[in-house]
């Protein structure tokens, strides 16, 4: 039977193939933010592109806490899933704690049912910035761009280790100390310390506590 009689069949008995439902896809809330004023009330999320010697690409996924302005990770893989973001903010919240809220654009990866699953196990809010407009954003994208900077195109990666390796010793100490300047310039007075260290201070309460005094043990 050729498609043309299967077809004529089909509208004489009246059939039509049944469309399928979409995937869940999360949605989040779109609704005014918040500008945090403590450490893990707002993360910042999104990706950068990266390249191998031979050409092959990786994506970085980066986080980072909008009040602190700590670059809390930076994972580079050449797939990253929604089970894969999950377990990455699994791996920071044990030593950290997890935020009240992740702020994201609405790519595939962001609004997966594993992201749905994992937002709803954590019960952390989470906001989609409108599409198109990146300038939502603006934490991580200001940091995307010093990273890119200083980092990817700073550096030829031999093989995804190798990257790995560069890019997690660019965010342990060039990191900090050159993003540390947004925590200067910023609404709040860095007083010229880390972000981690700033962190610190917020928790102890003042700068000796915080281990970062020098002149305090002498």
């Amino acid at each position: 039977m050729n498609h043309k009689k299967l077809f004529r069949l089909y509208r004489k008995e009246g059939l039509s193939v049944r469309k399928r439902d979409g995937q869940k896809r999360a949605m989040g809330t779109r609704s005014p933010m918040m500008l945090p004023d403590g450490p893990n009330q707002r993360w910042s999320l999104d990706f950068v592109s990266g390249a191998l010697n031979n050409g092959r690409r990786f994506r970085v996924l980066t986080v980072v806490d909008d009040y602190t302005r700590e670059c809390l990770a930076l994972v580079a893989d050449t797939s990253l899933s929604g089970e894969r973001l999950g377990r990455e903010f699994d791996r920071i919240g044990e030593h950290r704690g997890w935020p009240l809220m992740i702020v994201s654009d609405n790519g595939t990866e962001m609004t997966s049912n594993a992201i749905l699953a994992w937002q709803e196990k954590r019960s952390v809010l989470w906001h989609y910035i409108a599409p198109g407009k990146p300038q939502q954003n603006g934490f991580v994208e200001r940091f995307n761009g010093r990273f890119r900077d200083e980092c990817l195109n700073e550096h030829q990666f031999r093989h995804l280790a190798h990257a790995r390796s560069v890019i997690e010793g660019w965010r342990a100490s060039g990191c900090a100390a050159s993003w540390s300047a947004s925590v200067q310039k910023g609404s709040r007075a860095g007083n010229g310390i880390s972000p981690g260290l700033y962190r610190g201070v917020l928790r102890h309460g003042n700068l000796n506590e915080a281990g970062g005094d020098p002149l305090a043990s002498s």
